[in-house]
């Protein structure tokens, strides 16, 4: 682990490289979209933004790192087997930017045997680019961060979303999100969760939950909470599954207040 760590620094390095020039596509497709397509649902969308984002980003990484495995949310992954896994959304928040709502990341992540390592989420429009590796810290632009002190449920500000299919599913975060407005100073929707994450690192939010959600929108923004001192889990506490679609975060202060809260709802 101890040569790990000394690695981490040069990776993280390439990984903002890699948003970097994910970054330089999203701005030139900015308001400029001609290509806009759904997925599977109405509510979920492609651009060409995404996929040229998604090139740039795979350009970069492959360059240095060709024999890891490559998760990303539009071109799938790669056969390559290694401890090592990048985990991609060249666009997280399509649906903003496709309406010129200006709330829309790249978000990056490594995982080493399945777990992150290292995170890069870069919000181009507010050119904040928030960075972390295991046992380096959090930071934003450069400046440490650290998670909100909030101890009271009552003086918190949380955020949440809800999935494509939410029309459909059961689980579909509506009265989580009712019950916990009013338990709350507010609960804001932004529409990334990877920048939910990155603002509960910082702490301009007190705490994230949301359910439907993709291992590509949050690994990045695991590893920039848990070294800014935060804590990530499933609504029941447990360790988090990345496949299970669902996540708790929080400064930790607030974990088992908010895990609570999500299973006392009605």
């Amino acid at each position: 682990m101890d040569q790990l760590s000394q690695w981490l620094p040069s990776v993280l390095d390439v990984a903002t490289e890699a948003a970097k020039a994910g970054a330089e596509q999203l701005k030139k497709y900015w308001r400029n979209i001609s290509n806009l397509r759904q997925k599977s649902f109405s509510s979920d969308l492609v651009t060409e933004a995404d996929e040229k984002s998604e090139q740039a980003i795979l350009k970069v990484l492959t360059h240095y790192f060709s024999t890891h495995h490559i998760l990303s949310e539009e071109a799938g992954a790669n056969e390559i087997s290694s401890s090592f896994s990048w985990v991609i959304d060249p666009l997280d928040g399509t649906t903003n930017y496709a309406h010129h709502y200006p709330v829309f990341a790249i978000s990056i992540g490594l995982l080493y045997q399945g777990q992150p390592i290292l995170g890069v989420i870069y919000h181009p429009i507010a050119e904040e680019m928030f960075t972390a590796y295991q046992g380096g810290g959090a930071y934003l632009n450069g400046e440490k961060i650290k998670v909100s002190k909030t101890k009271e449920l009552d003086k918190s500000l949380l955020a949440t979303g809800f999935a494509y299919d939410r029309a459909s599913r059961e689980d579909n975060n509506y009265a989580e999100f009712s019950h916990l407005t009013n338990l709350t100073h507010g609960v804001r929707r932004g529409g990334s969760a990877a920048l939910d994450l990155a603002y509960v690192a910082c702490g301009r939010l007190d705490g994230y939950w949301e359910s439907g959600i993709k291992i590509w929108d949050i690994a990045a923004g695991v590893a920039l909470i848990q070294e800014a001192g935060g804590k990530v889990s499933d609504y029941d506490l447990s360790a988090l599954d990345y496949y299970s679609g669902r996540i708790l975060a929080s400064n930790s202060l607030l974990q088992k207040r908010l895990s609570e809260s999500l299973f006392n709802k009605n």
